[in-house]
């Protein structure tokens, strides 16, 4: 013990800091680290940068040009960064909260290969005839409130009532279907819009729902086009487009069923990954069958 005083006594002396001041700087770079990571590829990510870049850059040319002005200001203005900070990234706040309040042991809801099957099935059918689809697999984070904006079904998930309800001039056919549980939770529900800037013009408010959903939620959406019959992915908030069977396919078998005991195989490999981008996923397959 008198050991390890003196040799903090001797960190201290050379202006080093102790234990207490490793633990810190440890915390706030992996926390700073964690949040880089959250942020990267999306929109937040840009805003960050620039809400702290102009603020540092006025302050470092306030400091060694002596603009006084411009100090006095950033130095009042200071207090309200925080509110403008929890303002501005209000949607990236919420879902670190969301991704906080999961249950630490929890693998997420269960989802059946025949759920897949079904919504695989019902996706390529409707992009063939070209009709707008949408739909959100809830995994983690609950999506009760985007439910109660709908028609509540509890229905068993079948390819044929999954094309039913999107057929044009239906009563439910005008929004987002939610499946929650192995079940069709609800149909014709509005899905939050998402402020990004959705990168394929042609892409509407329909894709916008869909990124705002999977921003919202931990869910993983399924879009249809109406205009190109195009089938896209948004998870996390990102978006996939333009995606085939096998793509589609691998994407949802690999985001939700469930890995194999031990956490070896494609499946699991790919769901350690963040990128989950039918190239990754398909990737990562590609390297599971090539592997003795």
């Amino acid at each position: 013990m008198e050991a390890f005083s003196t040799l903090a006594a001797k960190y201290t002396a050379l202006g080093l800091p102790g234990f207490r001041g490793w633990v810190e700087i440890f915390v706030l770079t992996v926390f700073f680290y964690s949040v880089l990571r959250f942020l990267h590829g999306t929109r937040g990510a840009q805003v960050l940068f620039g809400f702290v870049l102009v603020p540092a850059a006025l302050a470092l040319a306030a400091h060694y040009a002596g603009l006084e002005v411009i100090g006095w200001i950033l130095q009042h203005l200071s207090g309200y960064f925080v509110i403008a900070f929890v303002v501005i990234f209000q949607p990236e706040i919420r879902r670190v909260l969301a991704e906080f309040g999961k249950h630490p042991l929890s693998g997420g809801n269960a989802i059946s290969t025949s759920v897949v099957d079904a919504v695989v099935d019902a996706v390529l059918s409707l992009s063939k005839d070209r009709i707008g689809a949408i739909v959100a697999i809830e995994r983690e984070i609950g999506t009760r409130a985007v439910r109660e904006t709908g028609i509540r079904l509890d229905a068993e998930v079948s390819s044929e009532l999954l094309r039913t309800i999107f057929f044009p001039h239906t009563a439910l056919h005008d929004g987002g279907v939610v499946i929650a549980d192995n079940r069709i939770a609800a149909a014709a529900c509005t899905f939050p819009l998402t402020q990004q800037e959705i990168p394929v013009r042609k892409h509407g408010t329909r894709h916008r729902a869909a990124v705002g959903m999977s921003e919202e939620t931990d869910a993983l959406v399924v879009v249809v086009s109406e205009e190109t019959g195009g089938v896209s992915f948004a998870y996390k908030g990102r978006l996939v487009v333009g995606l085939d069977e096998p793509h589609l396919r691998r994407l949802l078998t690999t985001s939700l069923l469930r890995s194999p005991p031990g956490g070896k195989g494609a499946i699991a490999r790919a769901q350690s990954k963040t990128d989950f981008t039918a190239d990754a996923i398909a990737r990562a397959i590609e390297e599971e069958e090539a592997s003795p």
